[in-house]
């Protein structure tokens, strides 16, 4: 036989996963908003049959999947990885690599100097690292002072 207390810990239980599935699942009439946070007679509905597929025993899984038949993947705020949403997930990855590869590029470039090179294969003998510091200041353009537009943003603009 059950206790108060031991209905209350369940109802509190009950809710709390509830809430948990709710913040989780989209409002198919809002569409920005959970079903948690939406008002919409929908969104009521929603929370409704989740309190009661809770109570009837089935695990958060089964719920989503019930909703994800029910409504589509796009109910769901989090979309599963499979091959049609495999770019969706790993396109971070590749521009922040496209990225590190385009940085570690002009790095590379700013410290190979082609002249320096070539005056090494020319002599044969490489340079000390005071001579190669004074060809490096002398071959290495002033830094540019500000944002520089470019030239068809400049002609555009002079054209209006």
């Amino acid at each position: 036989m059950e206790t108060k207390e031991d209905a209350v810990k369940k109802g509190q239980m009950v809710d709390a996963r509830a809430r948990n599935i709710s913040h989780n699942v989209r409002c198919t009439e809002c569409g920005s908003q959970s079903i948690e946070d939406s008002q919409a007679d929908i969104a009521i509905l929603l929370r409704k049959l989740i309190r009661d597929e809770i109570h009837s025993g089935k695990s958060d899984k089964e719920i989503y999947k019930k909703l994800e038949n029910d409504f589509g993947e796009t109910v769901l705020y989090a979309p599963k990885f499979d091959m049609q949403t495999a770019a969706l997930w790993l396109s971070p990855l590749l521009v922040a690599g496209a990225a590190a590869g385009v940085w570690a590029y002009n790095r590379h470039r700013q410290k190979t100097n082609v002249h320096i090179m070539a005056l090494n294969h020319v002599r044969g003998v490489p340079l000390t690292p005071k001579e190669k510091e004074t060809m490096l200041d002398l071959l290495t353009p002033p830094p540019s002072q500000g944002p520089s537009t470019s030239s068809w943003w400049k002609r555009w603009q002079q054209d209006r």
